[in-house]
């Protein structure tokens, strides 16, 4: 008899355990209901079998006069919560995994925010000892070797002003008549947060290096938009960076010069063996940790655009992917336009880990410093605190 009233209970009420919000209520009836005759065996089995069928009848009532308002949801303690705090955009539930996703970049965030308070405090005492012993020495000395002091460093501002106005002078005829360099920015929606933080940092260090290049090139940032711009304008002096900044596509920008346009891909079977000054090389803007394997190849042939890859097996041997990092890139057009010469631009841009025989890991994070940049003018600084280099730093173009 037992057994029988057993299983019509598991039959009536198991189907419904399916609904999230009856788990809980079930096992609670199921448990109390189960009360112990003093030898260790259940009783009143006919009332929890009808306590069961009642049960699973409510549970679909309920699903319809106890749910709330639109837009919130009714978990089995009764509680009503908002469909926000368990939906993702309004769509689907957040899984266990997102959950955790979530959590780990709300601590990824609050820590890099207790870094740069560290490192602000840090750049203040800084400051200030160094004030202080400067006036420590300065008022140590002699009027005399004051007036010399104070002459020397007069001397030195005017010298760091004059490198800032050649340097910025080199960069305005560069954006009118230097090799065309363009790094396109159309893929964030293929990133993840951390990825793009690293593309925002690649993107800074490349302008640096222009900056202080011998022979700058014309650089330009094509799909400069939406997050990806939000990100830049975080970077200290973005808005006077030296550079041509454009929302729309490289297509859309030089579309009267579409023939000229030459994407670099490591699928390409095509190799640059010189720069042609009428050419536009574009660069694409991706870090994905090789999840996307030729998308910058697949992208090109769509447009119908040309694509080359640097000659970088003809020079040297690998020990991990060619894929390099978009400053990287940067790096080796800017020395051989100085130079002229593969082989010294791929030594001195390429680290040594990622040739053959060196212990190479396919981590790209050391291809963009994480010292401080060193300082630069007024106008043109970029700051040492942008986002931090995700892991794999690949940004699938050689």
């Amino acid at each position: 008899m037992r057994r029988c009233l057993l299983s019509i209970y598991h039959q009536q009420v198991f189907s419904s355990l399916a609904r999230p919000r009856v788990r809980l209520s079930f096992a609670w009836s199921f448990w109390t209901g189960m009360a112990d005759d003093g030898n260790g065996q259940p009783e009143k089995f006919g009332e929890l079998a009808n306590g069961g069928l009642s049960l699973a009848t409510s549970c679909e009532k309920s699903s319809h006069h106890d749910a709330g308002a639109p837009g919130e949801e009714v978990v089995a303690s009764g509680t009503k919560v908002s469909e926000g705090a368990l939906h993702e955009d309004g769509a689907k539930p957040l899984s266990k995994n997102a959950q955790k996703k979530l959590l780990k970049m709300e601590r990824y965030k609050a820590k890099k925010m207790e870094r740069k308070a560290f490192e602000k405090s840090k750049r203040h005492e800084d400051t200030e000892r160094k004030r202080k012993e400067w006036e420590s020495k300065f008022s140590a000395l002699s009027p005399e070797e004051q007036e010399a002091l104070l002459k020397e460093q007069k001397e030195k501002r005017r010298a760091r002003q004059a490198r800032s106005l050649e340097r910025k002078n080199k960069l305005r005829d560069a954006m009118e008549s230097g090799q065309n360099l363009v790094i396109d920015l159309e893929f964030c929606d293929r990133m993840k947060p951390n990825e793009l933080a690293s593309l925002v940092q690649q993107v800074m260090y490349s302008y640096s290096m222009n900056a202080k290049a011998a022979l700058p090139a014309r650089l330009s940032l094509t799909g400069c938009k939406g997050e990806v711009l939000d990100h830049l304008k975080r970077v200290s002096g973005f808005e006077n960076w030296l550079l041509h900044k454009e929302h729309q596509s490289y297509l859309e920008v030089f579309k009267e010069r579409k023939q000229d346009l030459v994407y670099l891909t490591a699928d390409s079977t095509e190799v640059i063996e010189e720069l042609d000054q009428s050419k536009i090389y574009i660069i694409g803007g991706l870090v994905d940790r090789n999840r996307w394997k030729g998308l910058t190849l697949e992208k090109a042939k769509s447009e119908g655009i040309s694509t080359a890859r640097l000659p970088i097996l003809n020079y040297m041997r690998l020990a991990s992917s060619p894929v390099l990092t978009v400053n990287q890139v940067v790096e080796i057009f800017l020395r051989f336009m100085e130079t002229k010469s593969w082989e010294n631009a791929l030594e001195q841009a390429i680290p040594s880990r990622k040739r053959s025989g060196d212990d190479v890991h396919d981590n790209d994070d050391a291809d963009v410093p994480r010292s401080k940049l060193a300082h630069q003018e007024e106008g043109s600084d970029t700051d040492s605190n942008a986002e931090e280099a995700c892991e794999q730093n690949d940004s699938g173009v050689v």
